[in-house]
């Protein structure tokens, strides 16, 4: 089994990500203190709710600079729905900064049709990674903000009415989904299971 290490900081699917990854053989630890996810192998960052209330938690208990200490040492870390948002460097939602781990803006969701986008759709590759071998799928979402296809970082985009937005994104060890993995079904499986046995390398 993989060892892995949910960062619980109040908010989140937590319990159902922890469920999920268990299924595809993650040996997970959930934990809130700054030196055990300083430490950690192999790190999952999830999120529901807004960027702003991710990121004044993150920030008073320790663990955003255990996240970018992790990050510096190359630690495979993969972030859900907010959880990818607050690895860039801002985000629209609340106006505030994130963790800098990625380049860009998370920006409220142009095009769309209603807001929250809640429902399926197609995400595809657009550059070739561990993370997308299982690539074209249909996954999950549930948000009203994301990052838009052209960042460098992007691995996967997703067409959502009139907007097309990165999916997944990756540089180095950190890399990112927009969709929600454990209520994603075979497609969700896949991609958990992908992230349990990457590297952090392309």
């Amino acid at each position: 089994m993989t060892a892995v290490t949910v960062v619980d900081y109040g908010g989140g699917n937590v319990r159902s990500l922890c469920a999920a990854l268990e299924r595809c053989g993650g040996e997970v630890t959930v934990s809130a203190d700054p030196v055990v996810i300083a430490s950690s192998e192999r790190l999952m960052l999830a999120g529901q709710g807004a960027a702003g209330a991710a990121m004044r938690a993150l920030a008073a208990t320790g663990l955003a600079e255990a996240l970018c200490d992790a990050a510096a040492r190359h630690v495979p870390l993969l972030g859900v729905c907010v959880g990818l948002q607050v690895l860039f460097e801002r985000s629209e939602e609340d106006a505030c900064a994130c963790l800098g781990l990625l380049h860009g803006c998370v920006r409220r969701i142009e095009g769309a049709e209603r807001l929250p986008h809640l429902g399926w759709n197609d995400v595809d590759a657009i550059v070739e990674h561990p993370l997308t071998v299982d690539l074209p799928a249909i996954a999950y979402f549930a948000h009203s903000y994301a990052v838009t296809a052209d960042i460098p970082s992007a691995l996967a985009v997703t067409r959502i009415d009139q907007s097309t937005i990165a999916s997944m994104v990756a540089r180095g060890s950190v890399a990112g989904a927009q969709f929600h993995p454990e209520r994603s079904s075979e497609a969700g499986r896949r991609l958990l299971r992908r992230f349990l046995a990457w590297d952090g390398s392309r």
